[in-house]
């Protein structure tokens, strides 16, 4: 009976565990949930401020943005998004192995790091790695305002030239079954990469593709033509760095959900096995005992 008192305590256990992973369940779906509605939401903003981009870019090329200017790469800075808790199945994983595979290949280029997400810090780390900046403290409803410091770290940095080129590496959601780790580069600002950008996001999401035909209108500037190409630049930057978190997140809590109901059923199949193996010992020593008394009470006569 040794053996039956094991295997229902070890019933016992995966029944905890599977009431904490099934808890865990519910909470990364309304999480991805908000996420998700959160993500769509910013698309067409994605793709509306690109169109106003595309239309102010054909009226004037004599003035150039500082974050439109195009350099010889030789310094790169890398935003990692990742996550701070683990148990999200190969969400950190695969965005990390990306980043590895860049690393191998781009030899030639300096390379430094932004982690957003402990997940990503400390697989940086690990390989010994340059990280000049970390943001772990993102809240999983983050605004604007919350990756506004993110945003003007990556500006300042590439204006100043410190760094010839930025990307940031992120996973694209796609729907609760689909995600996919992708580098993009967000600075400079390139009209076509940002047009690219706004019209992959999601790759199934269905709706009006952007218009890039756009029809000659003649505009009045207040205060001026390059003072707002200052601020529209910078807004679409730091729009991309939010868009691309707000991707993250929902891949995130997708990926979480998807890994907890995979335990969960994981966790009730092996209780179904080990029920099994408990009624099968029963059985066994109920036969043995009965065997048992037969064999005494054939002695005995």
């Amino acid at each position: 009976m040794a053996g039956s008192l094991d295997i229902k305590r070890r019933i016992k256990s995966v029944k905890n565990t599977k009431k904490i992973t099934k808890a865990m369940e519910l909470v990364s779906a309304s999480k991805m949930k908000r996420a998700v509605s959160a993500t769509l939401s910013a698309r067409p903003y994605a793709r509306a401020s690109w169109e106003i981009l595309e239309s102010l870019s054909a009226i004037s090329t004599e003035s150039e943005h500082p974050l439109l200017k195009k350099r010889e790469v030789k310094n790169a800075l890398v935003v990692l998004i990742s996550s701070n808790r683990g148990l999200c199945g190969a969400y950190n994983a695969q965005i990390i192995r990306r980043v590895i595979e860049m690393i191998k290949h781009d030899t030639e280029v300096n390379l430094s790091f932004v982690a957003v997400g402990k997940k990503g810090e400390a697989a940086l780390r690990r390989i010994g790695q340059n990280i000049v900046a970390s943001f772990t403290d993102l809240p999983d409803n983050a605004t604007l305002r919350d990756v506004a410091p993110i945003g003007n770290l990556l500006i300042d940095d590439f204006t100043t030239g410190a760094y010839d080129k930025v990307y940031i590496a992120y996973t694209d959601f796609v729907s609760a079954l689909v995600s996919k780790p992708t580098i993009k580069p967000i600075l400079p600002i390139s009209k076509t990469e940002v047009k690219e950008s706004v019209e992959n996001l999601g790759s199934n999401e269905t709706g009006s593709p952007v218009n890039s035909k756009l029809s000659a209108v003649s505009y009045v500037f207040e205060p001026g033509y390059d003072a707002l190409m200052s601020k529209l630049v910078e807004k679409i930057a730091r729009a991309q760095v939010y868009q691309m978190i707000l991707e993250s997140s929902a891949s995130e809590q997708s990926s979480r959900m998807m890994a907890m109901k995979n335990a969960s059923e994981a966790a009730g199949e092996m209780i179904d096995d080990l029920t099994l193996a408990f009624n099968k010992a029963r059985q066994a020593a109920i036969t043995k005992e009965i065997s048992e008394i037969s064999a005494g009470m054939a002695s005995v006569s």
